[in-house]
C-alpha cells in the first residue's frame, strides 16, 4: 500500500463526503459573486432579464432549489450511514452534473471563470460520485472484512 492509499484510508468517508461538499458550495457562491460583477449581467439582472431569461420568482425559487442540494449533502453526508450515504452522494453528484451541464450557457454564453469554475465542479461531482461508488461497493465492503480477518 502505498502512502497516498495510506492516508486516504485514515480520512473517516463522511468527514471527506461533507468537506467535498463545502468545497462544492463555495465555488457556486463565489461563481456566481464573480459574474454578478460582469457589468452586461448586473444591467440584466437589474433590468430583470439576463439574455433570453426573465427573471422572476420561479426562476429564483428553482435556483435556491438547486443550491439546496449542495448545501443539504454538507449535513446528510456526516449523519447517513452505509447504502443510505453511498446513494445519497451517488445520486446527488450525478443530478448536480446535469444540472451544470445543463445550465451552462443558460442566458448567456459562459465567460472564461464560469467555464473554470464548472471544470472545477464536474470533476469534483465525478470524484464524490466515484468514491461513493468504490467506498461503499459491496466488494470493497467484503474486502475490508477480509483485510481485518487476516490481521
Amino acid at each position: 500500500m502505498n502512502a497516498s492509499e495510506n492516508s486516504m484510508k485514515k480520512i473517516d468517508p463522511n468527514v471527506l463526503f461533507s468537506a467535498l461538499w463545502i468545497f462544492l458550495a463555495v465555488n457556486y457562491i463565489y461563481r456566481d459573486v464573480l459574474t454578478n460583477m460582469e457589468p452586461v449581467t448586473l444591467q440584466g439582472y437589474l433590468a430583470g432579464k439576463v439574455g433570453e431569461i426573465t427573471i422572476t420568482q420561479g426562476f429564483l425559487l428553482a435556483g435556491a432549489l438547486m443550491m439546496e442540494i449542495p448545501f443539504a449533502m454538507i449535513f446528510l453526508s456526516r449523519v447517513l450511514k452505509g447504502a443510505a450515504n453511498r446513494w445519497a452522494n451517488i445520486i446527488a453528484a450525478l443530478l448536480m452534473i446535469v444540472i451544470e451541464i445543463g445550465t451552462m450557457g443558460f442566458g448567456t454564453t459562459p465567460t472564461l471563470h464560469y467555464l473554470f469554475y464548472s471544470v472545477n465542479v464536474i470533476v469534483c461531482n465525478l470524484f464524490i460520485a466515484w468514491y461513493a461508488w468504490k467506498r461503499y461497493h459491496p466488494r470493497s465492503i467484503k474486502s475490508l472484512f477480509r483485510n481485518k480477518e487476516e490481521k
